[in-house]
């Protein structure tokens, strides 16, 4: 992986939850390469300790924790155990999320007669589904807020970058708890830069357009690798005409942390969606 410019995050522990995943493990890599010491989170501790490995095997400095977001006290065990080995957190990146099938209704729009299908509609969307989605990412990202905040006072560049999402800005057609839980973040970076503005510690997000990952490819592609409705819809409301490429997030996420750069950025989300949130339509 090649990253877009450099930073000196030397002397730095990154923590980064969600590591286990694609998007949050390449995230862990660019921040090593820049000199940080990386703790990569995720309950998926077996994925983590093969980003951790693939990090260490190029010489930088990594280590995996078993973890789940939603629990405090799972977190607060891995502080305890980060400080030892790390050292105290000066960056995290709030990573974890993602939608659930339970969340989730079968068509856009709600059609006369629907009610009497063997489908998923607003009517009937499992509340545990939905009740889990928006824990998953809105308490996901404020509970490991709390637990490593706590070493970040009063430093003079410390950090924390939220994930967001399009869905905040817009909601998309299907999934109601993940739009609404993602947006709950986005207004929650904008509260806790305000509540930490006297401590040193600046909060940001980044709202990612459309990037292909495991978590959407089936929504994306059918089983043939032929694009879905959905994809065609996307790619029409996307300027650029693409799909992001991973790599294409971290030069914001790099410059949201590089302090020279973004001293005076705070509470901030940061689109990177190839023009989506521009596009009206027509």
């Amino acid at each position: 992986m090649k990253i877009p410019f450099d930073i000196d995050l030397n002397n730095n522990v990154a923590v980064v939850t969600g590591a286990g995943g694609v998007l949050c493990s390449m995230f862990a890599k660019a921040i090593a390469q820049c000199g940080a010491k990386v703790a990569l989170l995720d309950r998926n501790i077996e994925n983590a300790q093969q980003y951790a490995d693939d990090i260490v095997a190029e010489g930088l400095i990594a280590k995996a924790y078993k973890v789940d977001v939603l629990d405090k006290a799972s977190l607060e065990q891995a502080r305890v155990q980060i400080n030892a080995d790390l050292g105290s957190c000066d960056l995290l990146i709030n990573g974890a999320g993602g939608n659930h099938p339970r969340a989730t209704t079968t068509n856009e729009y709600y059609l006369e007669g629907d009610l009497d299908k063997d489908i998923a509609t607003f009517f009937n969307l499992d509340p545990k589904g939905v009740e889990f989605v928006f824990n998953l990412n809105f308490l996901g990202t404020l509970i490991p807020s709390q637990v490593f905040a706590v070493d970040m006072l009063g430093k003079e560049d410390a950090s924390i970058i939220n994930i967001s999402s399009m869905n905040a800005y817009t909601p998309l057609t299907k999934i109601p708890a993940y739009s609404g839980a993602k947006a709950a973040i986005s207004n929650f970076t904008q509260w806790l830069a305000v509540h930490f503005s006297k401590t040193g510690i600046r909060v940001n997000a980044m709202a990612p357009g459309f990037f292909v990952t495991k978590q959407n490819h089936q929504l994306l592609y059918n089983d043939d690798g032929t694009p879905t409705p959905r994809t065609a819809k996307i790619l029409d409301n996307t300027p650029m005409g693409r799909f992001g490429e991973e790599e294409e997030l971290i030069g914001t996420l790099l410059f949201l942390l590089a302090k020279p750069a973004s001293s005076f950025i705070n509470g901030v989300v940061i689109p990177v969606d190839g023009g989506f949130s521009a596009y009206s339509g027509v």
